[in-house]
């Protein structure tokens, strides 16, 4: 690898996703250039955790990093290559860089694609909905945006496979460390055709704040949000607020009035946050003055 990949590895070590501190430091200087300033104690008296992260640089070897990356064919994605998903620009908090597993080429698609969130407790009706969702959305040319949970994730996964299209997932944990477990032969068939992202190296394990903080990057990556099903406080809705913020279209699944796992998407409608959809056909009929 460059120097210059070995000195994001070491940023994507030192730093969790979503600091809008460092990802700003990072914009203005570059990833080397970040490096040496913190080695050099620019930052040491940054909200007392300066010490603490010239310490934790001083323990990193860059290339053991790119080893890692090798040991499981990943590849690292930076605003230096042309395929690198520039919606994510969009955010407070750009990640500082990308690691990839599968095929890379479906980021040549990644502008026409949609996300599907939704709840990991799903009812039949809602994994029906998720994966009819995905197959019309591919069958119109669309690659699918999820984040490989069980439930609706799963669902939205395997309905872009089963018609044949793309499907990207956005992890919260590296790649030797894939969750949920359960999951790990849909991981290897998005893989295959698809693409696997995450914001963490390989052997980085999952933690409840990473998917929270993975979720801005499934709002952003993609053109649009679908919400499918979500309770009243689920993780879900953080990833449609967080499109919202960066004027996205939010769109939500209408379910029952007394299903728990509708409240969500009954909120975001009612909010305002999102607009009502009950099919492709509607979704379509949103977008295409984004796309034409």
């Amino acid at each position: 690898m460059k120097s210059d990949d070995i000195a994001h590895l070491t940023l994507l070590s030192l730093f969790e996703g979503g600091n809008e501190f460092w990802s700003a430091a990072y914009l203005e200087f570059g990833a080397s250039e970040l490096i040496s300033r913190i080695a050099d104690g620019k930052y040491r008296d940054h909200k007392k955790s300066g010490s603490a992260i010239i310490e934790k640089l001083s323990g990193i070897d860059g290339n053991s990093l790119a080893a890692q990356c090798d040991e499981v064919g990943a590849f690292l994605i930076t605003r230096n290559h042309s395929d690198w998903p520039a919606r994510l620009d969009d955010l407070k908090a750009p990640p500082f860089a990308l690691l990839g597993l599968g095929n890379r080429g479906v980021l040549e698609n990644i502008d026409q694609s949609l996300s599907i969130v939704g709840t990991r407790n799903p009812t039949e009706y809602g994994v029906r909905v998720a994966g009819d969702f995905a197959a019309g959305a591919v069958d119109r040319g669309w690659s699918v945006v999820s984040g490989g949970a069980i439930g609706i994730d799963s669902a939205a996964h395997r309905g872009a496979i089963a018609a044949e299209g793309e499907t990207i997932a956005i992890l919260g944990c590296g790649f030797k460390a894939l969750y949920p477990s359960g999951n790990d032969r849909l991981f290897k068939e998005i893989a295959e055709t698809g693409l696997l992202i995450s914001e963490v190296l390989p052997s980085v394990h999952a933690i409840p704040a990473r998917f929270l903080i993975r979720n801005r990057l499934i709002a952003a990556i993609s053109r649009a949000t679908v919400v499918v099903e979500a309770a009243y406080r689920s993780g879900s809705l953080r990833t449609a607020r967080e499109a919202a913020e960066i004027f996205r279209p939010v769109m939500a699944i209408p379910g029952p009035i007394t299903s728990p796992t509708s409240e969500g998407c009954h909120r975001l409608i009612g909010e305002r946050t999102a607009e009502l959809v009950t099919g492709i056909a509607d979704f379509m009929e949103l977008v295409t003055p984004i796309t034409s």
